[in-house]
């Protein structure tokens, strides 16, 4: 029984360490709950803290990916930001907070951070925090879910999920094409799309 949880350790973690738009770790969390019927608050616990060892590690090595893919310009355009968020810890804590608790793809929020190498003392605990509160709702609503089922997977490909998945690569589209440092200095929208190497 005790590797059920070493499942969901494992799903939560790999969900969240991937470079790119995943389903929320939360989904794998509530599958392995459902399907094991195992206790709700271990599950949290778990899941919560190999999505946070996820992020940690996505933060450590998008910088690597980053320089290897991305032109140097780019680079610079995304740690700007990130030297703009540094700047008010707290409103950049209360942002990340808030960005957790809703029920949107963290990727590109963790993708950015790591690009402009913010320190993660900055931001996983904020994000622990979301995280944890939102996974909470998610997992015991899983539970109504599990009750139903056939609608889950008929609305599969609703226009909310299809949604989620849009904006997540909005988010990316923004992060990555946005020349951030003529926005934020120059308060002028300019798209850059020569950011390969």
């Amino acid at each position: 029984m005790w590797w059920y949880y070493v499942l969901v350790f494992f799903g939560a973690l790999i969900f969240d360490i991937v470079p790119f738009p995943f389903p929320p770790a939360f989904t794998v969390m509530v599958f392995f709950q459902i399907m094991f019927g195992l206790n709700v608050w271990s599950v949290i616990v778990v899941g919560v803290t190999g999505s946070v060892l996820g992020r940690y590690i996505l933060l450590l090595y998008s910088p690597a990916i980053a320089k290897k893919y991305l032109k140097t310009s780019k680079n610079k355009d995304i740690q700007f930001l990130g030297e703009k968020m540094n700047e008010n810890k707290w409103k950049g804590q209360l942002f990340i907070l808030a960005y957790s608790l809703l029920p949107l793809p963290t990727t590109p929020l963790f993708l950015g951070a790591g690009i402009s190498k913010i320190k993660p003392i900055y931001i996983i605990p904020a994000f622990i925090i979301g995280k944890f509160t939102s996974d909470t709702v998610a997992l015991h609503l899983g539970q109504y879910a599990s009750e139903n089922i056939q609608s889950i997977i008929d609305n599969t490909f609703s226009w909310q999920s299809v949604a989620s998945l849009v904006l997540s690569l909005a988010l990316l589209f923004f992060l990555f094409f946005i020349d951030w440092r003529t926005l934020i200095q120059k308060k002028k929208v300019m798209l850059n799309f020569k950011i390969w190497k």
